[in-house]
């Protein structure tokens, strides 16, 4: 009896795993997960410990044995997703940006975000200008050490922490002003707030690139945001497609197309090549997902999409939650007091440790949790943040700044060097040199999201011209783009009906094929002698007497003869 109950409990033991989660603060949440135990479990137990409630804004995220990154899918259970050994290492996300974060409902929603966008900019996602740059830093600061206090801030206060991976002095001189002058008496709640509506208006917001190279062999990133879909390549974004104009995506192989109707008299397909099938596929899935989330009115009209629409290829795949609508809808019901918020300090530089503001605070509840400090010049932190970042290698544009290289899935980062004129908050390819005279009063553009962002001027004669937010179209060709007017609608037409006809072939194909096979197996069966009461009754009918003697036999002869005639003849040679 004892040891059936030794054995039983070992048996349970062998069905949990250990699972560790990294929060938006940079502390850990483990948990005990059953075997058979799916996303949407750990999902709920991350949010309940985080007293979150507007919740499907963010996501599970982790990164195979390959390297490459996956979201966790809620409903397929984890060990089938995962296929790295227990302990499974996993980390919390935005994986939906909010259109507009300063609305959400409550403030420990608004502050998850606001540690996202602040990871963000610090590991180049969120690209901007110098001024934009410095009142950015400048929010954070006064979130986080509160209002300027000359006995407890000496001269070069702002040069000790870690906005972005590289500061100039002049930018960090425009940090101190602003953090100075303009922001005394904002409580960490309203620099928060502000912080998030200043980053809503830059074009990079919610970007989450995936590195991609054109049909011309060029680099480029690809990216989902709350507006829709953009392609960044250099210092400027070459394209931007809002979600109502997009109308398919696919992928085969490395391939990943995207198709579009800007206006009823032109069409365009974007054609890129990721690293490997799968980076490809996990392209796919996100563009599939935001679109869904961004676009629909009711999670009732997401339907699954397939990757091909060639017959027996492809992957299948469909967007299982909430969209944003019926989001914003649940969040306005929201009726409980607001949870408290630990605040975490913000970490000094390495290098320059002589500020501390006393022991450091976690955002969430003390329970089965412990805290883990960055280590600036450490710290992209390996898979920490691979989990969210793309490590790539940057190329040199012009003459504004030194080529740098970086590699986020290892932690390392070299010292890049930045003219005074320009400005890169990370070693990444994706660099926004612009020209700034970082004067306090930040420069106001309309764009089609409604922010400055990066600039979008170039040389036609060189790189193409770029995309007209004005204008709402492309004024030229660039990157992978094959732009489509009234006389290229037949061509469209034409590669649409030879994909039909290739499917109809190859489902013809298949067809006949099983056919075949089925026809052998059965003669096989019933020519075998096999003593099964269903095969001698198809033995014994008419039909099949009469199948057996006048065309099965004869061929069998004929069969039989040719063998040993092809026999024969090697023999002879």
């Amino acid at each position: 009896m004892f040891s059936r109950l030794m054995s039983g409990s070992v048996r349970s033991l062998d069905r949990e795993f250990n699972c560790t989660v990294r929060l938006l603060d940079d502390t850990e949440y483990t948990c005990t997960v059953q075997s058979d135990a799916k996303g949407q479990w750990l999902f709920e137990q991350i949010c309940h410990h985080l007293s979150l409630l507007e919740k499907d804004y963010f996501g599970i995220r982790y990164v195979d044995p390959d390297k490459q990154r996956h979201w966790l899918e809620f409903t397929k259970p984890i060990t089938k997703q995962i296929r790295s050994q227990p302990p499974f290492t996993m980390c919390l996300r935005v994986k939906f940006y909010p259109p507009d974060p300063a609305a959400l409902k409550e403030e420990i929603t608004r502050y998850l975000v606001f540690l996202q966008i602040k990871r963000d900019l610090y590991h180049g996602r969120l690209l901007c200008r110098s001024s934009d740059a410095a009142m950015l830093a400048a929010y954070i600061l006064q979130a986080e050490i509160g209002d300027y206090d000359p006995g407890k801030h000496p001269e070069g206060y702002s040069s000790k922490f870690q906005f972005f991976p590289k500061h100039s002095e002049r930018l960090e001189r425009c940090i101190s002003e602003i953090h100075k002058t303009d922001l005394m008496g904002q409580t960490p709640e309203t620099s928060e707030l502000n912080f998030l509506r200043k980053a809503k208006t830059l074009e990079t917001y919610g970007v989450d690139p995936h590195p991609c190279k054109d049909v011309s062999g060029n680099a480029a990133f690809l990216a989902f945001t709350p507006f829709g879909f953009v392609v960044l390549q250099g210092n400027r974004r070459v394209h931007f497609l809002k979600w109502n104009e997009v109308t398919k995506m696919k992928f085969e192989g490395k391939t990943f197309c995207i198709y579009a109707n800007q206006q009823e008299d032109q069409k365009i397909i974007l054609t890129y090549f990721a690293p490997t099938p799968e980076a490809c596929k996990h392209l796919w899935k996100c563009g599939v997902e935001n679109q869904a989330f961004y676009q629909f009115e009711k999670s009732s009209q997401v339907r699954t999409v397939s990757s091909s629409n060639v017959f027996f290829k492809g992957s299948r795949f469909r967007y299982s939650g909430k969209v944003a609508k019926e989001v914003m809808e649940q969040s306005a019901k929201i009726r409980r007091e607001p949870p408290d918020i630990h605040r975490a300090g913000m970490v000094p530089s390495r290098s320059c440790p002589s500020i501390t503001h006393g022991p450091r605070q976690c955002s969430v509840p003390q329970t089965r949790r412990r805290a883990v400090h960055i280590s600036i010049m450490e710290g992209l932190e390996s898979l920490r943040d691979s989990g969210h970042s793309t490590p790539v290698r940057s190329t040199s544009h012009g003459g504004s700044f030194m080529s740098t290289h970086a590699s986020g899935a290892e932690g390392r980062n070299t010292t890049a060097e930045f003219s005074e004129e320009s400005y890169s908050p990370s070693d990444s390819v994706l660099p926004t040199p612009v020209f700034s005279n970082c004067s306090l009063d930040q420069s106001s553009g309309d764009n089609t999201n409604g922010s400055p962002g990066i600039q979008e001027t170039c040389s036609p004669d060189k790189a193409g011209e770029a995309f007209n937010p004005d204008k709402g179209r492309f004024a030229g060709t660039r990157g992978g783009a094959t732009h489509l007017g009234k006389q290229s609608t037949s061509s469209i037409e034409v590669e649409r009906l030879s994909e039909v006809i290739a499917s109809l072939a190859r489902l013809f194909l298949v067809t006949l094929t099983l056919l075949f096979a089925l026809l052998l197996v059965l003669i096989a069966l019933t020519e075998s002698e096999l003593d099964v009461a269903f095969l001698r009754d198809i033995r014994r009918t008419p039909e099949f007497q009469q199948f057996h003697y006048e065309y099965f036999c004869p061929l069998r002869r004929w069969l039989a003869c040719k063998l040993r005639w092809m026999g024969g003849h090697l023999i002879d040679k």
